[in-house]
């Protein structure tokens, strides 16, 4: 089943990252998944075959480049080269989680640009669109010549929050680099603002140094794009209530949660940890602590209205 216009249809296909959102989205659209098969040679080699006509089709491809990072990213480029090869009349890929993203510039000598070569890559295979959910670096926008709508998952976790109606809240951004977003959501919560101002010795290694702003008894709201190991939010989540604050609770868009991070939310103040779907949980990340809320709404909006031709800005 597709959606179909005069000269041109719909279809949503999905591989291996994200399943269960990909479903969501198709059944949102009312439309259902298209037909496809990701297999494995002996040696490892992905092999993609799709199962239906889609000359002359408007297509979007649901793929997160979530773990594992460089089997999700292959899987991609070569369902795309696939989809070129077949006539699609377009390939739009929907990329919630845009893996390689904090690779975003040279910060040391002979460091690569990652965030770029897999924009690269990307537009090489064939892709003539690209949807996405809160880029780590927003100037990843610019690293592709074809169009990019981004997303924000802030509109979703601040109406979380609302309807809690938690009291003397405090929006707080983990570092000087999260403000513009950590500000977004208080405005939308109407509250006010603070900063945890951090140094990192190397990757994956915080250190809290201070906290700019009043939390003194007040209910601290920790916002970020990604957790990763978790060892700023967790950090962050102990200094708020070591200065005073009531309670702490913490979200992301990007719920990547590798190595030690399941261990060190368990086990930290943090009173709850809001997410969304972006990346697909397994089942023993799924932890009381942890809440997941659906991007498939704002993701079925945004595919409708490419394919409408109508503004995606409405939904930023």
């Amino acid at each position: 089943m597709s959606i179909e216009y005069p000269n041109h249809k719909l279809k949503i296909f999905s591989l291996n990252s994200n399943r269960a959102l990909a479903k969501e989205i198709a059944d949102l659209i009312g439309v259902e998944l298209g037909k496809c098969t990701v297999n494995r040679f002996s040696d490892g080699e992905i092999q993609i075959n799709i199962e239906e006509s889609i000359r002359g089709c408007d297509v979007f491809v649901i793929q997160s480049t979530s773990l594992p990072v460089n089997e999700h990213l292959m899987e991609l480029l070569i369902m795309i080269d696939a989809l070129k090869r077949a006539s699609a009349r377009s390939i739009n890929v929907v990329m919630p989680y845009y893996g390689y993203a904090r690779q975003d510039r040279k910060a040391r000598a002979r460091e690569p640009i990652t965030a770029k070569l897999v924009a690269n890559l990307l537009e090489t295979a064939g892709a003539s669109r690209m949807i996405t959910l809160d880029l780590h670096a927003p100037q990843i926008q610019g690293f592709f010549d074809v169009p990019i709508d981004h997303l924000m998952g802030v509109p979703i976790l601040a109406e979380y929050f609302e309807q809690k109606n938690l009291d003397e809240i405090v929006v707080v951004s983990p570092d000087h680099g999260g403000v513009t977003r950590s500000r977004k959501m208080a405005d939308r919560l109407k509250a006010p603002l603070a900063i945890i101002d951090k140094r990192r010795p190397k990757p994956n290694v915080a250190e809290v140094m201070n906290i700019i702003g009043y939390i003194e008894g007040k209910t601290a709201i920790i916002i970020d794009d990604i957790i990763d190991t978790a060892g700023t939010i967790t950090l962050a989540a102990n200094a708020l209530i070591e200065h005073g604050a009531k309670e702490v609770y913490a979200c992301c868009t990007h719920p990547v949660l590798s190595g030690p991070a399941i261990e060190r939310i368990q086990q930290s103040n943090i009173k709850e940890l809001i997410v969304t779907n972006s990346i697909s949980l397994p089942e023993e990340k799924k932890i009381e602590k942890i809440q997941q809320l659906s991007v498939a709404p704002l993701l079925a909006e945004a595919i409708v209205r490419v394919f409408e031709n109508k503004s995606v800005s409405v939904l930023f």
